[in-house]
């Protein structure tokens, strides 16, 4: 240990105090009193999994280190010492830290818990910073030893790699965020918005009139702010209006709770903008707008545009729907393997695979069965375009890419390589409500200048054979959307999907609109769509 620190056990707790930074922990050294002993680094070679001496001794030490001010000595108690060095300098250094206390709790198997108390100064002000974090202990690889899994989230659990953390005056103001009827959109009351309203911030802060304040924050590998921590002195937010409605967020912000993971967006289809947006988990990665996830039968209403564009079937004609079909090597089956007789529209409310699946043939004849999906999803509905909301989206807002083998079938009925998220079959909804497609929104257009992707309108007869089929889905006594839009206002108009996931119950996912408003909702392993993501897409309707 650095010479002049001081270690000892006072008042119960293991104290290190050096260059003004003191850290502690409760009943994890074992009465262990004096300097730092190495005990988890100096046995000899060993192999197997680490002990529970190990753990303990291990996690002293590099706590320890790291609250001596020796950031090179704490890196080489870890597995990677090149990273963590230099993070764990970063940390005191960037950050601001001047004094902290570590206590840390009972370890679990290979894992002890900590709770970091801190105090942060920059310019003569300081403020208290409380959190929590864990670190994991496991064997070298090559030396044998008990090390420190080194992660960033160590040092704290939002870190990830090649971020850091930096105390000083914000990039950018902070903003008071407005619903578009001018209503307040706290982020106690609308936690999904947190994400949100900080990447709003970044791009529009200084637009909105505020003067920055003292915060520490992260800052991403590309030198941007991705997440506030502490405020240290608030400065003036500016005002910013979005498009959210804030009863239809409160709506989502309810529904998807009731899931352990679920996403749910809500556009208003005569503008395209974003009334609403929920994550289950609120915090983090925004899986409403960011998500990649195969949207399952939900897909269908493509595909049914995509029929009626080619010649292949009209709402009013006959298809097949036998309980499975082949294409290629891959046999494709119903849903319990039922079968029906009847048109596209019946096929469609009941969401029969083996209909959708069958338009490959006359497809393949015209050249078309690889490509058409993804040309007419562009074409009309706006997807694999860049859309500009205000926030990160995905690369391109939806991926119909060209397939090929069994692909292809997999591709219409929502599998395979295509990917969407809650956005981009809101939007779907959307553009078969209002008849063409409007890119989704959440600050104006002309706040900055920014162009706006845009497709070509449906044709009036695929606009109206679409809502027909959406209506048929939504209120026909086989319609699979029926049970879950049986209390949502007209006109109204929903398509069920369910998508295969390795490993795991298949992802729900709904999308449907009511009046002047369209959402989609996808929740991980919930089955069938209109059992999970059904109720969640109608609450939000219902507050439309």
């Amino acid at each position: 240990m650095r010479s002049g620190a001081k270690v000892g056990i006072v008042g119960g707790v293991f104290v290190v105090v050096a260059g003004g930074v003191a850290y502690g922990g409760y009943n994890l050294w074992n009465g262990i009193t004096g300097g730092s002993q190495d005990v988890g680094t100096r046995s000899a070679p060993r192999s197997g999994p680490v002990t529970a001496e190990e753990v303990t001794a291990t996690a002293r030490d590099f706590l320890a280190a790291w609250a001596a001010g020796e950031p090179e000595r704490a890196g080489q108690l870890t597995d990677d010492p090149v990273t963590a060095g230099p993070a764990i300098a970063a940390y005191r250094e960037g950050g601001g830290v001047s004094e902290a206390v570590i206590t840390a709790g009972t370890p679990t198997g290979t894992t002890v818990p900590f709770t970091v108390r801190a105090t942060v100064t920059y310019d003569g002000v300081s403020k208290p910073w409380t959190y929590e974090s864990r670190l994991g202990v496991v064997r070298g690889a090559s030396t044998g030893r008990p090390l420190v899994k080194w992660t960033p989230t160590v040092l704290h659990p939002k870190l990830t790699a090649g971020a850091t953390l930096r105390t000083g005056t914000a990039k950018a103001p902070a903003v008071k965020a407005v619903d578009h009827k001018g209503v307040a959109l706290p982020p106690e009351k609308y936690p999904s918005l947190v994400p949100v309203l900080d990447a709003l911030r970044q791009r529009y802060g200084a637009k909105a009139g505020g003067e920055a304040g003292v915060e520490t924050w992260i800052e991403g590998a590309n030198g941007m702010p991705v997440g506030t921590l502490l405020v240290l002195s608030p400065g003036k937010p500016g005002e910013l209006r979005t498009t959210i409605d804030a009863g239809v967020q409160a709506a989502a912000e309810k529904a998807v709770k009731r899931f352990p993971k679920a996403a749910v967006a809500a556009v208003e289809p005569s503008t395209g903008a974003v009334r609403a947006v929920a994550n289950n988990p609120a915090s983090g990665f925004n899986t409403a707008f960011q998500g990649m996830q195969a949207p399952g039968s939900t897909m269908k209403i493509v595909t049914a545009a995509m029929m009626m564009r080619y010649g292949v079937a009209r709402p009013g004609s006959a298809v097949e729907c036998p309980p499975d079909v082949r294409w290629e090597e891959r046999t494709f089956e119903n849903l319990g393997r039922f079968a029906t007789a009847g048109d596209l529209t019946n096929a469609f409310a009941m969401s029969c695979n083996t209909a959708f699946i069958k338009a490959i043939t006359p497809l393949k004849d015209k050249g078309v069965h690889n490509t058409a999906l993804g040309d007419t999803a562009r074409k009309w509905f706006g997807i694999g375009e860049v859309w500009s909301v205000g926030v990160q989206t995905t690369p391109t807002d939806g991926s119909v890419p060209e397939s090929a083998g069994s692909e292809t079938a997999a591709s219409y009925i929502g599998q395979g390589r295509i990917t969407m998220n809650a956005l981009n079959m809101a939007s779907v909804s959307a553009t078969v409500r209002d008849g063409r497609f409007r890119q989704p929104y959440l600050i104006p257009q002309d706040v900055d200048g920014r162009e706006f992707a845009t497709a070509e309108p449906l044709p009036g007869a695929i606009a109206d054979g679409l809502r027909t089929m959406m209506r048929a889905a939504a209120t026909s006594s086989v319609g699979t959307a029926r049970e879950a839009m049986a209390g949502v206002p007209g006109p109204k108009g929903a398509k069920t999907g369910s998508a295969e996931v390795a490993d795991q119950d298949a992802n729900s996912w709904f999308t449907g609109y009511s009046g002047d408003l369209a959402a989609a909702a996808v929740v991980e392993a919930g089955g069938h769509g209109a059992d999970a993501a059904g109720p969640v897409v109608a609450d939000v309707l219902k507050a439309g």
